[in-house]
């Protein structure tokens, strides 16, 4: 059984049920109908006793996946339609919850841009692969979004502050920061992927990926491990730049650069969304139902469609930002993570 659309290839070969994203020239980004696709997908395999595990790759050597597909839902928001973007990602985190709960090993073997969708597609099964031109990364506050697909939960779980560093840079993870973070589990050079995939389809079995590692080198976040956790460890965005700019170290003065032309209000929310998760029951569906409250009202009440407009659609990368002095009201924070009530995400 192979479904093939120009985005996808859904196939069970041997004992593994295989996806493979075919979109290389889009950076295999991610459309509301493949996240369905996959969906339906991993339904169907549940119960079929040939698919011992699933496996999912991707075309081309620059992205697994680069993120959501949001230039048509920014298109959709600008004609008055809403409920395009939110249907998108209510069924892109039911996605990411059936990756994570899943029953069968799921293994993905993540070469060059795993960003955002990317990372709610590959970083919450069973064996996450990476490879020496890995680079793994939640960028949202780049486009006025906060970290989603799960993302929050893995962040809340990364050690330390690193959570806090990650959503407030966009910092890109290489292979031995991505296994240190806790988004990926082997680092496996990526000439080997071929041979230890048919593997996998032949024997079925997931734990043959624990022989073929290697060792990574020391991951620069383990090395900033201190200092990010000095930094980091306030309760709110503002104590976090209080803490930035008193500090006047070199590392500090460059993370203030970084996140200078960042979503400040992306920022705040995100910080405190790491925040709730790490006082609460931690769990994916708390994360992902906490991220949907801020994305179902993005489009309208932050700064999504306006840092979508500048770094996607005319590419200047002059977005006019809600709160450019970075000083975000508390309440503008609390609004934007109220209860959905009827519209609450559910699984």
């Amino acid at each position: 059984m192979a479904e093939e659309n120009s985005d996808l290839l859904i196939r069970v070969t041997g004992h593994a049920g295989r996806i493979t994203l075919t979109r290389p020239k889009a950076l295999n980004a991610l459309t509301h109908q493949m996240c369905q696709q996959i969906d339906a997908a991993l339904v169907a395999w549940l119960d079929d006793p040939a698919v011992k595990l699933v496996v999912i790759d991707a075309q081309g050597d620059k992205a697994f996946c680069a993120g959501g597909d949001v230039a048509g839902i920014y298109h959709a928001a600008q004609a008055g339609d809403l409920q395009a973007a939110r249907d998108f990602w209510r069924d892109e985190y039911r996605m990411n919850a059936r990756i994570f709960g899943y029953p069968k090993p799921i293994v993905s073997f993540m070469q060059g841009f795993v960003m955002g969708g990317g990372v709610g597609l590959g970083c919450h099964g069973t064996h996450r692969v990476v490879c020496e031109t890995s680079q793994v990364a939640m960028p949202e506050a780049v486009i006025g979004l906060i970290p989603d697909v799960g993302g929050t939960l893995l962040l809340a779980l990364a050690p330390g502050r690193l959570g806090e560093y990650i959503a407030m840079t966009a910092y890109r993870m290489k292979a031995s920061d991505a296994l240190y973070a806790g988004f990926a589990d082997h680092l496996i050079p990526q000439d080997k992927w071929p041979a230890l995939i048919a593997a996998l389809e032949e024997s079925g079995d997931a734990t043959r990926l624990d022989q073929d590692g290697t060792k990574p080198d020391l991951a620069p976040l383990a090395e900033r491990q201190e200092e990010i956790d000095r930094l980091f460890d306030g309760e709110s965005l503002a104590d976090i730049l209080t803490q930035l700019q008193q500090s006047g170290s070199d590392f500090a003065k460059d993370v203030l650069k970084r996140i200078s032309p960042h979503s400040a209000l992306s920022m705040a929310v995100s910080v405190e969304v790491l925040h709730r998760l790490r006082g609460t029951q931690l769990s994916m569906e708390k994360a992902l139902e906490m991220e949907y409250r801020f994305t179902y009202r993005a489009q309208e009440m932050a700064d999504f469609q306006e840092g979508v407009r500048a770094q996607l659609i005319d590419k200047d990368r002059q977005p006019n930002w809600k709160y450019p002095d970075m000083q975000v009201p508390p309440v503008e924070v609390s609004n934007l993570l109220l209860p959905l009530g009827d519209n609450t995400l559910t699984f």
